[in-house]
């Protein structure tokens, strides 16, 4: 294949806000982009690996459309007590919600694409790069450790190999928003401990830099990032209006959604952001799950014209003598040195 047309991808976290990744992700494929690895944070992550097992654009949006999003909201028994419930799962488990109905559900949609664990996304044509060697990957969170993950490559940490690793099992470590999802517990064979795991948006949303090998890239990685409609605006004032956020799990819920928003947004620098396509969320919130169908498609919509915005001025040229230097060897030139 040409390189010509060749794209890498980040995709960053924002639960049902990651509708408009996929109208962004739409408008890459008309245009003849070709993505070779794409990794995510959280509803980026679940793009990520669902279109590195082969689902198009179209196939995302149909699956989305059709999804009831209430039902990630799985409650276990003690979510059943009156007025106590939601406290006490949030204190016995970490969070109100089991996870459990994500799980199976991302698990059956790779299935029907016969993906099971990672060995199953090896990109054929990078498998000896350890960095590009899987098509899809996951950021994901220790809170044990206080370190970011990058799955799988980072699951040999745990005692297992990154072959190995169960994909829907990333995706569901990746998505573990604090406080709304139960962590993610995972019992390392290295040294013996269980180790917390969370969204992956709590340490880095946007991880752009993943794919950067060298400073003279073949092709380019576009990161997919979903933006306020007003960015400038105090993140104290997006907060849940008076009434919505007074119980305590709604409390602990909305101090995460401020932490999952500022993270990146703090420190993107120019030779990132030319490289952004910014998808405007129109004020949907990380959790909205009862989200319209109305509000869903102006979600993707948002996406798409993010997207068609971004290419009107995207120079690869430009962008190189702009902001990289022909210093060290790209993937490209690596590969060819090998042969």
């Amino acid at each position: 294949m040409s390189d010509e047309r060749r794209i890498d991808l980040v995709l960053e976290g924002g639960g049902v806000k990651g509708i408009g990744l996929v109208g962004a992700l739409a408008v890459l494929e008309e245009r003849g982009f070709v993505p070779q690895n794409i990794a995510g944070t959280s509803a980026g992550a679940i793009a990520a690996v669902l279109t590195a097992a082969g689902y198009t654009p179209t196939e995302l949006r149909s699956i989305l459309r059709s999804l009831d999003f209430g039902k990630f909201k799985d409650k276990a028994w003690e979510d059943m007590i009156p007025l106590i419930g939601a406290p006490l799962s949030l204190f016995k488990d970490r969070g109100v919600y089991e996870g459990e109905f994500f799980l199976g559900w991302i698990g059956e949609l790779l299935a029907a694409k016969d993906v099971f664990t990672y060995a199953d996304l090896v990109h054929p044509e990078f498998s000896s790069e350890p960095r590009f060697r899987y098509r899809g990957q996951v950021i994901a969170s220790d809170l044990t450790d206080r370190r970011l993950l990058v799955l799988p490559q980072d699951s040999i940490r745990f005692g297992v190999e990154p072959d190995q690793l169960n994909v829907a099992e990333a995706v569901r470590m990746s998505m573990s928003i604090p406080a709304f999802f139960e962590p993610w517990s995972w019992k390392s064979e290295t040294d013996g401990r269980t180790h917390t795991i969370v969204d992956g948006g709590m340490l880095s949303n946007f991880p752009v830099w993943l794919y950067d090998d060298g400073d003279d890239p073949s092709w380019p990685t576009f990161g997919l990032m979903l933006v306020e409609p007003e960015p400038s605006r105090d993140l104290g004032h997006r907060l849940p209006p008076d009434g919505e956020s007074g119980s305590l799990p709604e409390f602990a819920k909305s101090i995460v959604h401020t932490m999952l928003e500022a993270h990146d947004r703090m420190y993107l620098e120019s030779a990132s952001f030319v490289r952004t396509i910014s998808v405007k969320t129109l004020g949907v919130r990380t959790t909205e799950f009862d989200l319209s169908r109305e509000r869903a498609d102006a979600l993707y919509e948002s996406g798409r014209s993010g997207a068609e915005s971004f290419l009107a001025g995207w120079d690869f040229e430009a962008y190189k003598a702009g902001f990289r230097r022909s210093e060290a060897p790209s993937r490209r030139a690596s590969m060819k040195a090998a042969d």
